[in-house]
C-alpha cells in the first residue's frame, strides 16, 4: 500500500506541476517523457497538449470526479510538508467579501486523536488517521449582520482540503459537527476553543487502508435551467 500511495502522489505532483496526465510516463521526481499520447484529446503528445492546458484540465476534473470518503487508515505518519500543502489549498478557498473567517485546528497527537475518536466515534479519528483537521469559523471575522456566511466560506475551504488530500494520494472524510449544538460544545471544550471559534466539522486525514468505490452521482433530473 505504501508503494502504491507514493506512486499516486508522484503522479499527482507531476500532473499539477507539469500538466502531464499520462500516468505511465510520470516519474517520482515530477518529470514527464513528453512523448506519451495525451489521455484527454488522444491526438497529441503531452508536450503539445500542455501548451493548451488540455491535460491539466483533465487532471483537475478527474480528481474531483474520483474523490471518495476514506474512513480506514494505515496509521502511517504524513510529513509536515504534506500537511502544509493541504492547509494552503484549504486557505485558497473563496470567501464572502474576502473575510476569510476561518481557523484550522490540526491534531497530530495520538492521545488527542484517540480522545476525538472516543468522543465522536463517527469521526473515524481512531481508525489510524495521521492527523485530524478541524475547520472552524471565527465569528469575530464574519460579516457584520450576515455572520452565518462563515458556514459557506469554511465549507468551501473544507472541500479544497478534501480534494487536495485525494490529489496527494491521501484519504480523508468530512464528518459533521456544526450545527449540532452538543457536538460543537463538546469539541470547543476538548480543544479549549473560545466561544467565537465554532468548529464546522472534523476531517481525519491519512494514508488510506481501503479503496471505496467511486460513486456516479450524476442525476440529470436535479438540473434545472432558467426556472425550476
Amino acid at each position: 500500500m505504501k508503494g502504491i500511495v507514493r506512486g499516486i502522489t508522484g503522479i499527482a505532483l507531476c500532473v499539477f506541476l507539469t500538466g502531464c496526465s499520462c500516468n505511465t510516463c510520470c516519474k517520482e521526481d515530477g518529470g514527464c517523457c513528453e512523448k506519451q499520447e495525451c489521455k484527454c484529446c488522444k491526438k497529441q503528445t503531452c508536450e503539445q497538449c500542455n501548451k493548451k492546458g488540455c491535460s491539466m484540465q483533465q487532471a483537475v476534473i478527474e480528481n474531483i470526479m474520483t474523490r471518495v470518503s476514506v474512513r480506514q487508515f494505515t496509521g502511517e505518519k504524513i510529513s509536515d510538508e504534506q500537511v502544509e500543502s493541504l492547509l494552503r489549498c484549504a486557505l485558497a478557498a473563496p470567501s464572502a467579501m474576502n473575510k476569510q473567517p476561518w481557523e484550522f485546528m490540526v491534531i497530530s497527537d495520538e492521545e488527542m486523536l484517540g480522545l476525538l475518536g472516543e468522543t465522536f466515534p463517527y469521526s473515524r479519528c481512531g481508525n489510524g488517521a495521521a492527523i485530524a483537521v478541524i475547520p472552524c469559523g471565527n465569528l469575530e471575522r464574519a460579516i457584520n449582520g450576515m455572520e452565518d456566511f462563515w458556514i459557506n466560506d469554511v465549507s468551501a475551504a473544507t472541500e479544497n482540503l478534501l480534494l487536495a488530500a485525494h490529489a496527494m494520494g491521501l484519504g480523508a472524510v468530512w464528518t459533521g459537527v456544526h450545527p449540532n449544538a452538543e457536538r460543537v460544545k463538546q469539541l470547543q471544550d476538548i480543544l479549549n476553543l473560545p466561544e467565537h471559534i465554532v468548529p464546522l466539522c472534523i476531517v481525519p486525514v491519512g494514508v488510506p487502508d481501503e479503496q471505496p468505490e467511486v460513486k456516479d452521482k450524476w442525476d440529470a433530473s436535479r438540473i434545472h435551467y432558467n426556472t425550476f
